[in-house]
């Protein structure tokens, strides 16, 4: 049996703030800290011993990564980062609260900035500082690949070809490997999973710091999938996720 572990980052200082974030590199807030040592913990508890895993370019994500393998006592395995693992790019959003936008612009406005496949935010300008171009971690990537905005469709194009050429193939030789990665990033890997259609991956909410597995067969053919943790509490926590684009 092949288990792959997806697990959103811990609450971010943003998600705290309910602000767009993307790729502004956010640090965990003492909740997601929190959430990211328990999810290490209950891996732990169950048996999980990656030898693998896999995080994107922005500490949120990076972080958890670290705290979760420190309670897994897993810290010297290999990580490997890539960009096609971060977070969809909110353009000028980026920063902004999610219910001041609501109040400005009106709740349905904001649910297609964040939820619609193929809509885009109004992008950064190519001079704009906070365009990531200007991000040396980025400075070694096609420029045709350094987004001034996406939507979930630029999101799931990026990642699924990841997926296939590089973690599909290391979980079949190591039959165990975590990613620690973003909503929309996870989204579309979720998707491609498990074939959901563009209209019913935009309703997925994805909870901070909680473990979703799932298991493949050897010949790579998934079996289930199912969260780690009470699922009364998980269902809060993705109510949580489904508000933030609400007015107060």
């Amino acid at each position: 049996m092949n288990k792959l572990v997806l697990i959103r980052h811990g609450e971010s200082l943003w998600n705290k703030e309910n602000r767009f974030t993307g790729w502004t590199d956010v640090d965990l807030s003492d909740r997601g800290i929190r959430e990211a040592a328990e999810a290490g913990r209950v891996l732990k508890k169950e048996g999980f011993e990656f030898k693998v895993a896999y995080t994107s370019y922005l500490t949120r994500a990076i972080r958890t990564l670290w705290l979760l393998l420190e309670q897994m006592d897993l810290l010297y395995i290999p990580v490997y980062k890539t960009w096609r693992l971060n977070e969809k790019h909110y353009g000028v959003l980026q920063g902004l609260n999610k219910s001041e936008m609501a109040e400005k612009y009106g709740e349905e406005q904001v649910r297609i900035w964040r939820r619609s496949y193929d809509v885009r935010p109004p992008a950064l300008a190519p001079d704009d500082p906070r365009h990531p171009r200007f991000d040396p971690r980025y400075k070694n990537l096609d420029p045709q690949d350094i987004p001034g905005t996406e939507a979930l469709k630029d999101t799931v194009e990026r990642i699924v070809p990841y997926w296939k050429n590089e973690m599909a193939p290391m979980l079949a030789k190591h039959k165990q490997v975590v990613v620690a990665a973003h909503g929309n990033s996870l989204r579309g890997i979720l998707k491609h999973l498990k074939n959901i259609s563009e209209e019913e991956i935009v309703g997925i909410n994805l909870p901070t710091g909680i473990p979703y597995v799932f298991e493949f067969d050897d010949a790579m053919k998934l079996q289930r999938d199912y969260f780690l943790g009470d699922p009364e509490v998980i269902k809060k926590l993705m109510e949580e996720v489904a508000n933030q684009g609400k007015k107060k």
